[in-house]
This record gives C-alpha cells, structure tokens and sequence, in this order.
C-alpha cells in the first residue's frame, strides 16, 4: 500500500459497503451485514440452488419446483437467498447504480460455482434489453459475469444473447405469466460464426424467481450450439412452504 493510500485510509476510513460501519478493508463487509448475509451454505437443489431442508449423504437431490418443471439446463447454484442483505445486494446492483458491489458479489458467485466452473466453461450473462441497457448503463449479470472470468481466468461472452423486444417487468406475475412474458424474446446475437457452438455454458443472472428468464437463456444458447449448460445466479427467491 502506497502513502498516499495509507494517508487517504486514515482520512477516509473504509466503510461496509452495506452500511455506515467502519471496516479493515475496501469492499468488506461488517459483522453485523457479513451475519445478515443469508448465503447457501447447506443442502441445496442441484438445479436451482434453493436451500433444501436435511441432507441426503451426497445424494443428488431436486426441489419441488425443478421436478415439477424440468429446467433446459443441467446444473444450478445460488450464492444467496433472495432475503435480507442478500435481498439489499440484488437491488443494490440492479437498481441503485451500486457497481461497486460487483466485486464482493462476483467472488460470492465464484465460490458459489467452484463445481461447475471448469477450465473450458464460457460465462454467457442472461441480456438485457437495450432500452433498458441505454437507461440503467449497464448489465448487471455482465458485471458479475466479467467479475468471475476475472477470478478463474474464464472466457466470458457479454453479448452472446439478446433481447429481441422488451418485456414487462415480471414483479408480481405469476409462474405461467413469467414463462409467457419472456417467450420467444431471447436469442443468440447474429454472428458469422457463434460463440456458443460447441462450448459448455455456464450463464450468469443476478437473482432467480421462477426460472423463466435463464430458461428462455438456455433454449436460446442449446439453439446456438451449446453442449452443455449450467445457470450460476447471485440469490435464488426461495419457494415459501
């Protein structure tokens, strides 16, 4: 650390970046906001990373949501529930211009995703329209996205996929609106040679509700080649019983 860094640090004290407490470093987390952090740390789904209750001794288990509806995809996780601070982190990035969360958030993701993060796999985040793009400037699953290829030196392909048109904003929408609502709207961009052909997928989305956006992402990158597939997502909204 320079002395100007030194100097600036005993000026400008680093803060959480959840809240005003002071911590020993720059995008740290307090212990309180570090306690609040719902993330996945028990049994989960291996489609979806939703929390599941007990243990199965290594058993490969499936919530009730993923058996019901088969996910295009052949393996999920989720670093948090989408709850409390995790709920803060998810708005933060998506609504509150909080890019400085990226980060934080991306290494979530990459501890998240350890199993399914190899060597060849190709991060490919869920679109954005780009009126919405033009509005918000950024894609917030991009940023997460580049966050991890830059922690395991993976490829990444930010505009692999596209919006055709744009849709509602799915709030308040139910299971079969949310899958109507995103038909036919994504697609892998028009290139002479795709990016996707032939290469193991992993895509990259900032939270999980019903799974319509990433299965609509996933149909559109299996159109394109892909081998294999995978969905990695910073909160999953948890199904409440």
């Amino acid at each position: 650390m320079s002395f100007m860094q030194r100097a600036l640090g005993m000026v400008y004290p680093d803060q959480c970046v959840l809240c005003s407490e002071y911590v020993d470093g720059q995008g740290a987390l307090c212990g309180s906001c570090w306690r609040e952090m719902p993330f996945q740390t028990g049994h989960s789904c291996d489609l979806c990373g939703t929390g599941l209750i007990g243990h199965t001794d290594g058993v490969i288990d499936h919530c009730d949501d993923c058996i019901a509806m088969p996910r295009p995809w052949n393996k999920g996780r989720a670093a948090l529930s989408y709850r409390d601070a995790g709920r803060r982190v998810v708005l933060g990035l998506k609504h509150g211009d909080r890019t400085d969360l990226v980060p934080i958030a991306g290494g979530w993701l990459a501890r998240a995703g350890t199993d399914i993060l190899t060597d060849d796999t190709l991060l490919v985040p869920v679109p954005l329209h780009w009126s919405r793009l033009l509005r918000r400037r950024y894609n917030q699953a991009a940023e997460l996205a580049k966050a991890i290829a830059k922690l395991y030196s993976l490829d990444v392909a930010p505009d692999a996929l596209i919006r055709t048109s744009r849709t509602k904003p799915q709030d308040g929408m139910g299971v079969d609106a949310r899958f109507k609502n995103v038909e036919n709207v994504i697609s892998s961009a028009t290139t002479p040679q795709s990016p996707l052909k032939g290469r193991k997928v992993c895509l990259i989305d900032d939270v999980m509700t019903s799974g319509a956006t990433l299965s609509a992402s996933a149909h559109a990158c299996r159109a394109a080649g892909a081998t294999q597939i995978s969905v990695l997502v910073l909160a999953r909204v948890d199904k409440t019983p």
